[in-house]
């Protein structure tokens, strides 16, 4: 039997179930709102695009993104091996990244990722044959299986945004390491996506703080013989 995926309409109801089966995530959607949807191309477009992103900002993985979307254009593996290193260099792929991509690619001409059979496999079997490819950590394969194949009970506990999102939204005193997400998690099943897409979205709405508070005034008194206002609220 199919298992279910995560769309516009099955994200409402993991909403719903998410509201019931935990109070925080009932008061996140009071004061933030449902999150939105996310969805990545599938096959070798959108692990490449993962791996494009790793360890340098948005914009500048949005750069080499469309640079080499203009090399590749059809994103088929066989034509990214068909590019000299030289060429990948040009639209901006370090050494390492150029390494991971021909050996996604490899993988995927030579068979050892099939995304036709990866739909039939369940979570932890396709994160496996995912992540024999150089360059592909856990973390970038369920990542990829979330929002490229709608996967809808994965918890990517090794992503601090998560960590620190659960962290405040659940008032820890202590920031949760992976496993203690993934224990956390297991009352979210079974639409654990659905509750990272509501923690990312909870993160984004959370104050800075690494915005520094500006120094409070030296106490004074007041006419009155009492703390001043300002002073009380330092």
């Amino acid at each position: 039997m199919p298992q279910p995926v995560l769309d516009a309409d099955t994200l409402k109801k993991a909403m719903r179930h998410l509201a019931r089966a935990d109070a925080d995530f009932a008061r996140a959607l009071k004061e933030v709102g449902p999150p939105e949807l996310r969805r990545v191309p599938s096959g070798f477009g959108g692990l490449m695009r993962s791996i494009v992103g790793q360890q340098v900002s948005v914009h500048a993985a949005r750069s080499i993104w469309l640079r080499l979307e203009a090399a590749v254009p059809s994103m088929e593996p066989a034509d990214f091996l068909a590019l000299d290193d030289e060429a990948l260099r040009a639209v901006g792929l370090s050494a390492a990244k150029t390494k991971y991509g021909r050996s996604l690619a490899t993988d995927i001409v030579e068979g050892r990722i099939d995304f036709d059979a990866l739909d039939g496999l369940d979570d932890e079997a396709a994160i496996a044959m995912l992540t024999q490819a150089k360059g592909i950590g856990r973390w970038t394969a369920e990542i990829y299986l979330m929002f490229a194949h709608g996967r809808p009970d994965i918890m990517p506990g090794l992503d601090l945004g998560l960590v620190v999102a659960a962290q405040n939204l659940k008032k820890l005193r202590t920031r949760p390491d992976a496993k203690r997400l993934v224990r956390i998690a297991e009352a979210w099943r079974p639409w654990r996506s659905a509750a990272a897409l509501l923690l990312w979205h909870w993160r984004r709405n959370m104050p800075d703080w690494s915005a520094r508070e500006p120094k409070a005034a030296p106490a004074t008194k007041a006419r009155s013989g009492t703390t001043s206002r300002a002073a009380l609220k330092a």
